[in-house]
């Protein structure tokens, strides 16, 4: 498991889906998945040491812009 790997996930989802508008498409995720993906790779991180604390990073950044529109439409 890896802690590094959860904290990188953290605060990339912050920097880069929470504080932006983006949709919960099927292609806007698969970018946000591969910029993740990216990133981490910059970062020296793998997408394994992200996907072994998280599950997929697909359904997980998924489920956080579902989540977020909720929240952002008062419900």
């Amino acid at each position: 498991m890896s802690e590094r790997g959860a904290e990188f996930y953290g605060k990339w989802m912050t920097d880069n889906v929470m504080r932006g508008n983006v949709g919960a498409d099927i292609i806007s995720i698969a970018e946000l998945t591969a910029k993740l993906f990216t990133d981490a790779r910059e970062a020296g991180i793998s997408e394994h040491e992200i996907e072994d604390e998280i599950g997929s990073a697909y359904d997980a950044i998924l489920g956080a812009i579902v989540g977020s529109e909720g929240i952002n439409k008062g419900g």
